[in-house]
């Protein structure tokens, strides 16, 4: 797609906007509360499923399945599709879709059909990374870090508070209200989207990889279809393992595929990085740990007291008991700018958390009553809120500017892999651990603490995968400065837009290696004489890259990439148009050669 007057690719110098930023925040954070709804919309009427579709209980489960099956495959597709053909297009694209998901679930009491419309409701979850890619490009990067915590956090914000809202519609009204609901949601979200947030001005260069979309797509429902359907075909069955196994397979041959393609769908080789891949590892962890406590604290509020442990709650009730989970979350928002302006997203992570592990510890003899529900909720997702919130931020300070939307999808991917396997787990251990009472089998008392031990410990291996995450001040040491260079400035920018020359001027040249080998993909970030970051660029496959400064001026231009040593050099920039020759060599003995080239 050639660029216009309003499109600009990877590195390219944002043109102003005349709308205000203050709106953005806010609407995006809307967006992204509207399409978590979805994830636990049908909560309230879940066991009511079977009667109210005319199936058998397993067919049933294919409605929430659907949802879920959807969401894993369209975040790292969508973000992707932002970054090439721009955020706010596809965010509305998704949120379309999900309107129209809705409105289908809304008209129909078929098993088949509501299968599609909650799949079409579920691909709105693209919308999260899109969301955070959109306010790293456009927000000053002061309002940056609770911005993206805000959105990162309305996931979880969203499915509680959806949790009283749609219980208390389903206890009214006819349960279709609940889809009306979700359609009017999803265009008030796009009406606000179209008024307030500006198109994203950052592309990126390529081409968008069908074929890897595919593969992708293939491969996470291969994977996630056994996790959250074992407990009914049986974890040992043979349709259970060979989809794992076909999952393997194909994961394996798209791996191969996407490492030897030109404009990768998922750039493997970022995502290998030491700091992008333990925080996706430990996504995973909080996602287990996050939705634990969705699954526990219903059940046991709903439980008829003469179980001598229920807290027999109604469905209402229930839901605003857990409510605390998703508007703490909310509110741990500017508390994690603060501690992550001050300390690094690594230290608001592991503080996060440690907090979970706190709440889930302490809930293991706080279960006797509903108000003590009520602070495990509180708790628990006062350390949800500053995981998540620090989740973004740490894969935004690892990838180029143009890789956001696609890094940060992926990365909600793995927080929905968590989820989708504590959702297996904990059914599972409910389920073997359940005791009958007047003929019904119902949870014990024993697999709830089990479960809460299982989040626990999740917790502890994410803890210990975010102490390996590099700390602040050495993530930024060695790709800004090398022997013999000041150190940058503590509140270096590490978010500003990214620069390309458009026509003539500014610097330009190639990232080889030693002995001359272009090294595609390298990052090239230019520093300007206070330590703050004053562009950023991503070399082609045959190592080029240019940058445009804001003014002349000395600069230092440091070059990264994966298996390298980074290097950096200083460089002036006249500032009268005349292009300036900086090749950037990567590792041992690195060396520069510049020239000045007339224009």
């Amino acid at each position: 797609m050639p660029p216009t007057t309003t499109d600009q690719y990877a590195g390219e110098l944002p043109d102003p906007s005349p709308r205000q930023a203050g709106g953005i925040v806010p609407v995006l954070a809307f967006a992204g509360i509207t399409v978590a709804v979805m994830q636990t919309l049908l909560v309230p009427v879940i066991k009511d499923l079977p009667v109210l579709l005319h199936t058998a209980p397993a067919n049933a489960t294919w409605v929430m399945t659907a949802t879920l099956l959807a969401g894993a495959v369209s975040t790292p597709i969508m973000g992707r599709l932002g970054d090439l053909f721009g955020k706010r297009r596809m965010l509305l694209a998704s949120l379309a879709v999900m309107v129209v998901g809705s409105l289908i679930c809304g008209f129909t009491d078929d098993l088949v059909i509501m299968i599609v419309g909650r799949a079409l409701q579920g691909f709105a979850m693209g919308a999260i990374p899109l969301g955070i890619g959109i306010m790293r490009d456009e927000l000053p990067r002061e309002k940056l870090g609770s911005a993206m915590a805000l959105m990162s956090s309305s996931i979880g914000v969203g499915g509680g508070l959806a949790l009283p809202a749609a219980a208390l519609v389903a206890q009214n009204a006819d349960w279709h209200a609940l889809f009306f609901g979700a359609a009017g949601l999803g265009v008030l979200s796009m009406l606000l989207t179209v008024r307030y947030v500006p198109e994203s001005s950052v592309r990126a260069n390529g081409t968008f990889d069908w074929l890897g979309a595919i593969g992708l797509s293939a491969g996470l429902v291969s994977l996630l279809l056994p996790i959250t359907k074992g407990s009914d075909w049986g974890w040992g069955s043979p349709t259970t393992l060979g989809l794992f196994g076909l999952a393997v397979a194909i994961l394996l041959l798209w791996g191969v595929m996407e490492l030897r393609s030109a404009a990768p769908l998922v750039d493997l080789r970022t995502t290998a990085r030491r700091e992008v891949l333990l925080t996706n590892l430990a996504s995973i962890m909080v996602g287990v740990a996050f939705y634990a406590i969705s699954l526990v604290l219903p059940q046991l509020l709903q439980l008829p007291a003469s179980t001598g442990y229920g807290l027999g709650q109604s469905m209402v009730v229930a839901g605003l008991c857990v409510a605390p989970l998703g508007l703490t979350m909310m509110f741990t928002a500017p508390v994690y700018a603060r501690i992550s302006a001050r300390r690094g997203p690594k230290v608001s992570l592991m503080l996060g958390m440690l907090i979970i592990g706190i709440g889930y510890g302490a809930g293991l003899g706080l279960m006797n009553a509903a108000w003590q529900t009520i602070v495990i909720s509180v708790v628990v997702g006062a350390g949800i809120g500053l995981a998540y919130s620090s989740l973004p931020a740490l894969i935004i300070g690892a990838v180029d500017p143009s890789e956001t939307g696609a890094a940060n999808g992926l990365n909600t991917l793995m927080r929905s892999i968590g989820t989708s396997v504590s959702s297996a787990v904990i059914g599972m251990v409910l389920a073997h651990t359940s005791i009958r009472t007047g003929g019904v089998a119902v949870p014990s008392m024993d697999g709830f603490r089990i479960s809460f031990l299982i989040a626990t410990g999740a917790v502890i291996v994410g803890l210990v995968l975010a102490a390996f995450l590099p700390s602040r001040s050495s993530a930024l040491r060695p790709a800004q400065q090398s022997p013999g260079q000041e150190p940058l400035a503590a509140g270096a920018d590490r978010t500003a837009q990214p620069t390309l020359v458009a026509g003539s001027g500014g610097f330009r040249g190639r990232v080889v290696d030693t002995d001359g080998t272009p090294v595609a993909r390298a990052n090239v970030t230019l520093i300007d004489p206070r330590g703050r970051q004053a562009g950023r660029a991503t070399a082609d496959e045959k190592g080029r890259y240019t940058l445009l400064p804001p003014s002349g001026g000395r600069y230092v231009l440091a070059g990264t990439a994966t298996g390298y040593a980074p290097h950096a050099l200083p460089a002036e920039y006249p500032g009268d148009g005349v292009p300036v020759d900086v090749d950037l060599v990567l590792g041992q003995g690195a060396r520069e050669r510049r020239t000045t080239v007339a224009p």
